[in-house]
């Protein structure tokens, strides 16, 4: 059964759409906030997440009349402070300042594209303008990049992060960008020293969409990186983690190695699957006992092999930990809960097959049976 948490209605309700008529309603002359909240909430609730950002953009746009040269120093009347500059991650902003940026691309993209990025890096100190950014970097992709050369060393890490993120190959609801995977990669250059992580996750969540398709372009990057210092090993290490966390679930030995894994170590490695019949929602509970003839850092991951309804099979890869093994047997107990209610994957009863992955070689196998 679903938990009934619904995201779009957190994030787009009638108390936020209160919230930000009543910016405009104090900031702007005549703005009719009542008829704004209005008009937003009787088209919003049958609307997806994203659906609902484009709507409260339409009707802003018709309770703000007028070229971008208008609307912009009514847009900038309203915002609120900029986030907290004493944070350096985890303050992503409030969702409903994202349709703030679909107006600004709506007016901006084919008129006044300056104007626009002006304005984007002003939003995004109060919500982050990564979806908005990139139809600008498909227009124009000079000016932009240009811009973000600059953003590259702003004040505010917000605007910092929007280079990385806006950027990025494969962005979460995002436009596609029709830049080469290597076109960012001087500003990545710029950032990936940044002293906030917030700037250097996306820098790494950024890099991790480019191993998809070119891992050596990715890990040539990282090895230069390594070598010039500039970032602090500690955060550098962990990026550089991050960053390849994909290929390491992939087995890719060349990461393997860059993250201090041996691919070809020799290790023993034996797997006990204590629960061999689970019911979908209940738990499959299995150990796994590692050891090797020498000091060994290892990194355990198990990959379940899911039967689906075509009779086709998906793979899902699932961390365990990353451990050293001193001569002596580790064990390393695991529950995993085959939850029912996902909505992103649905089971199917049958046999299952679990793999385990030590430094990302198959190590052990088993399998356990799912019932209803």
């Amino acid at each position: 059964m679903a938990s009934g948490f619904s995201l779009k209605d957190q994030l787009f309700n009638k108390e936020k759409t209160r919230y930000l008529a009543g910016l405009f309603a104090q900031a702007v002359p005549g703005f009719d906030a009542e008829r704004f909240e209005a008009e937003v909430m009787a088209g919003l609730l049958p609307l997806e997440l994203k659906a609902r950002i484009n709507w409260i953009a339409e009707v802003l746009g018709q309770h703000l009349p007028g070229p971008l040269s208008e609307v912009a120093p009514k847009i900038l009347a309203a915002l609120p402070p900029p986030l907290d500059p004493t944070k350096s991650d985890d303050d992503f902003g409030d969702f409903i300042f994202a349709p703030l940026g679909e107006l600004i691309v709506a007016r901006g993209l084919e008129n006044d594209p300056d104007l626009a990025l002006d304005l984007l890096a002003e939003v995004t100190q109060r919500f982050s303008m990564e979806w908005s950014i990139r139809p600008f970097l498909n227009e124009y992709p000079e000016l932009t990049l240009t811009r973000m050369q600059d953003w590259a060393s702003h004040a505010n890490y917000h605007v910092r992060r929007l280079v990385s993120e806006g950027t990025r190959p494969r962005l979460p609801w995002g436009q596609a960008v029709s830049l080469e995977l290597d076109t960012p990669l001087p500003l990545l250059g710029q950032l990936y020293s940044d002293p906030t992580r917030y700037v250097t996750r996306s820098v790494a969540n950024h890099l991790n969409d480019i191993t998809k398709k070119d891992p050596d372009l990715v890990l040539d990057l990282l090895e230069s990186w390594h070598s010039e210092g500039r970032q602090k090993a500690k955060e550098l290490s962990w990026m550089t983690a991050h960053a390849c966390r994909g290929l390491v679930k992939s087995g890719h030995p060349r990461a393997l190695q860059i993250l201090g894994y041996d691919p070809d170590a020799e290790f023993s490695v034996s797997l006990y699957v204590h629960t061999e019949l689970v019911k979908i929602d209940d738990w499959l509970s299995f150990e796994v006992s590692l050891s090797a003839p020498r000091d060994l850092p290892v990194i355990v991951d198990y990959r379940v092999i899911f039967p689906r309804a075509s009779g086709a099979l998906s793979k899902k890869v699932f961390k365990i930990k990353q451990t050293r093994l001193k001569g002596g047997p580790v064990t390393l107990p695991k529950r995993h809960r085959l939850k029912g209610d996902a909505t992103t994957f649905k089971l199917h009863p049958g046999r299952h097959e679990i793999e385990i992955l030590v430094n990302g070689r198959v190590a052990a196998q088993g399998w356990f049976e799912l019932a209803a």
